[in-house]
C-alpha cells in the first residue's frame, strides 16, 4: 500500500514518536493533576463521572466531521495544530489557577476543550504512521510507537503526582505546553510525503462520512470485532473517570498510590506493546484483538469482587498491570489492520469514525455508571463491566462461529 525507502523510514518515524512521547507525559501529568485535584474537592463519583463525559463529548460531535477535514488537509499540519491548541488551552487555564481557585466546572470545562485537539490529533497521527513506516514493518512500528507512549503513560500520572505535591497548579498546567511545543518541532522538521487530496472542492460532509462508514461495512469480520469492542466499551470506559475514586474512597489510599495504579497499567501496556510488536506480526490481528477484549473483561471482574482493605489495593494495582495490557492486546491489532487494509486517502474519516463511536459508548456508560457508583459503590461497577464484557465477547465469538 505504500513505497517508503526502508533505511530512511526509522529516523522519520522515531524523531516523531519521541516529540510526541515528550507531549504524552506532560499532558498525562497535567490530566492527572486535573482529575486528582476535582477527586479531592468534590469526592463524588458523580462529578467525576460528568467530567469525563464532558471530555469525551467533543470526539462524539466533532468526530465525523473531523475525519473528513483531516482527509482533506495535510495530516503532518493538523498534528501540529492540534498539539498546539492543547498546550494554549492549558496555559490560558494556568492563567485562571494563577489568579485565583477556579470552580470545579471550570476544571470540566477545559477537560472539555482540551479534548477537542484530541478529536484531530488522533486519527491524524494514526493515518501518518502509514506514511512513514513500509507497509511489512506497520506492527512492529505500532507497538514501539505504543511502547512508548505508555511509558508516557507510565511517567506521566507519577510526575503528574509529585509535580501536585511540590508546585501550584499553574506550575503543572505550564508542563503541557513545554511538552507541545517539543512535539511540534519534531513534526515540523520531518519531510513527509502524504497522498493527494481533492482539499480543493468543496466537502460533502454526508457523503464522506457515507464512505466512511461503508469502509467497515465492507469488512465483516472488522466489523463485527468493533461492535463487540464498542459494547464493551459502554461498560469500561467509564471505569477511567472512576479510576481515582477506587483509590481515594474505596480503598482509602493517597495519591502517591493512585500514581502507582496509574503507573502499572500503563507498564502492562508498555511490556505488551514490545511483545506483540516484536513477536505477533504474522498472528491473526482480529483473533488477537478479541482475545484482549475478553481478558480485559476477566481482569476488571477481578477488580471488583476485591474486599476493601490496604491490603488488597496491592492486589488491585497488580490487576491494573494486567488489564493495561490486554488493552494493547486489542488495541495495536485493530489499528495495524485497519492501516494495512484501508486506502490512506480514507483512513483519517476510518480512525476518526471509529473513535467517534468509541466515544459514544462513553457517555451513555456514564449515565449509568456514574448513578450506580454513586449509590452501591465504584467497586460495583467494575464488577459490572467485567461480567459485561466477558459476557458479550463471548457471545459474539460464538456468532462468528456460525
Amino acid at each position: 500500500m505504500n513505497e517508503i525507502q526502508p533505511i530512511k523510514w526509522k529516523k522519520k518515524f522515531f524523531t516523531i514518536a519521541i516529540g510526541q512521547t515528550v507531549s504524552l507525559i506532560g499532558s498525562s501529568a497535567v490530566q492527572f493533576a486535573m482529575i486528582w485535584w476535582m477527586a479531592i474537592e468534590t469526592d463524588s463519583p458523580l462529578m467525576m463521572s460528568l467530567a469525563g463525559l464532558v471530555a469525551f463529548l467533543p470526539q462524539l460531535i466533532l468526530g465525523p466531521f473531523a475525519g473528513v477535514w483531516i482527509d482533506r488537509r495535510k495530516r503532518k499540519t493538523v498534528v501540529i495544530a492540534a498539539d498546539l491548541f492543547v498546550g494554549l488551552v492549558a496555559a490560558a487555564f494556568a492563567i485562571v489557577f494563577f489568579i485565583g481557585s477556579p470552580p470545579i466546572w471550570s476544571v470540566c470545562l477545559v477537560l472539555g476543550i482540551r479534548a477537542v485537539g484530541g478529536v484531530f490529533h488522533t486519527p491524524a497521527i494514526q493515518a501518518l504512521i502509514p506514511m512513514l513506516v513500509p507497509s511489512q514493518e506497520l506492527m512492529k512500528a505500532n507497538g514501539w510507537s505504543q511502547f512508548m507512549q505508555s511509558g508516557a503513560f507510565m511517567l506521566g500520572p507519577v510526575f503528574g503526582a509529585f509535580l501536585f505535591g511540590a508546585f501550584s497548579m499553574p506550575v503543572i498546567l505550564l508542563t503541557d505546553l513545554l511538552g507541545a511545543v517539543v512535539a511540534c518541532t519534531t513534526v515540523a522538521v520531518i519531510k513527509i510525503t502524504e497522498p493527494k487530496s481533492n482539499s480543493s472542492e468543496y466537502p460533502n460532509f454526508k457523503r464522506e462520512f457515507q464512505e466512511g462508514i461503508a469502509v467497515f461495512r465492507a469488512d465483516a469480520k472488522l466489523l463485527h470485532l468493533l461492535i463487540n469492542a464498542a459494547i464493551s466499551m459502554i461498560f469500561f470506559m467509564p471505569l477511567s473517570s472512576l479510576y481515582p475514586l477506587m483509590s481515594s474512597s474505596y480503598f482509602k489510599v493517597n495519591a502517591f498510590h493512585a500514581g502507582i495504579v496509574e503507573f502499572l497499567y500503563a507498564a502492562g501496556m508498555m511490556v505488551s506493546a514490545l511483545v506483540i510488536g516484536q513477536f505477533f506480526q504474522k498472528t491473526n490481528r482480529l483473533r488477537l484483538a478479541r482475545m484482549g477484549i475478553f481478558w480485559l473483561g476477566a481482569v476488571t471482574l477481578l477488580c471488583g469482587i476485591l474486599p476493601a482493605s490496604y491490603g488488597f489495593f496491592w492486589i488491585f494495582a497488580g490487576l491494573c498491570l494486567i488489564m493495561g495490557a490486554c488493552g494493547n492486546v486489542y488495541g495495536l491489532p485493530v489499528m495495524t489492520y485497519m492501516q494495512e487494509t484501508i486506502d490512506p486517502k480514507s483512513l483519517g474519516r476510518a480512525f476518526s469514525l471509529l473513535g467517534s463511536v468509541m466515544s459514544l459508548a462513553m457517555p451513555l456508560g456514564l449515565l449509568i455508571a456514574g448513578p450506580c457508583a454513586e449509590k452501591l459503590g465504584v467497586a460495583f461497577w467494575f464488577l459490572v463491566s467485567g461480567v459485561a464484557i466477558v459476557a458479550v465477547t463471548a457471545v459474539m465469538a460464538l456468532y462468528d462461529r456460525k
